[in-house]
């Protein structure tokens, strides 16, 4: 069984969760006031607000509560975390959005961004570490791996190339930040994945 679905009893777990989807929240906010553009995610996400009458955090929970239904047709079912992770990142995004500006200066715009960057590995490697449950996107994104056979890496890979095209054409913010996102993501959670001890029945966190 993946390390995403295993029990957890420990009750810091989920101090720990969502201090991880708090510093997520945070990191998506800093990145898009950055206005360097987004994460592939996060450009869907903005890109549909231009065309809805939505908050960005509303389309995240609408999204992620739909890819948790779609997952349930390939058998992966949410844990506590998951449930956690789709609706508090978006209520935690909208807690916040109001309240921290776009920036237009390159110094402070280039600074929003590697901080987002970095908040956004913290707060992967906290919740992920927390062993509550998988997030949506990566629940769909194992949850393909077993259905169709292919590499992790390719589901992935597909995945954010279609919402990262979709979001484009619907108006998100696609640019230099997007590039940067998308070579400086995998280290950044790589690193607190390693740093952050797990929760769970062997954890000594």
């Amino acid at each position: 069984m993946d390390r995403f679905y295993l029990k957890n009893h420990d009750p810091l777990a989920y101090i720990q969760i969502m201090t991880g989807l708090f510093l997520f929240a945070v990191s998506i906010v800093t990145i898009l006031k950055s206005n360097l553009g987004m994460g592939p995610w996060d450009v869907f996400h903005v890109g549909v607000t231009n065309h809805l009458p939505l908050t960005l955090g509303r389309v995240s929970q609408i999204v992620g509560l739909l890819i948790i239904v779609g997952s349930l047709f390939l058998n992966i079912y949410p844990g506590i975390g998951t449930i956690l992770n789709m609706f508090f990142i978006g209520f935690f995004v909208d807690l916040i959005n109001p309240h921290i500006p776009f920036m237009h200066d390159l110094l402070y715009q280039i600074a929003f961004l590697a901080c987002g960057i970095i908040l956004m590995g913290l707060g992967s490697g906290l919740y992920i570490n927390a062993n509550l449950g998988a997030g949506p996107r990566d629940g769909l994104m194992l949850g393909l791996h077993k259905k169709t056979g292919r590499s992790i890496r390719l589901i992935r890979n597909s995945m954010e190339i279609t919402v990262i095209i979709t979001g484009f054409f619907l108006g998100g913010p696609v640019g230099v930040g997007t590039v940067a996102f998308a070579l400086a993501i995998g280290p950044s959670v790589q690193f607190f994945l390693k740093v952050i001890p797990e929760r769970g029945k062997d954890s000594k966190f």
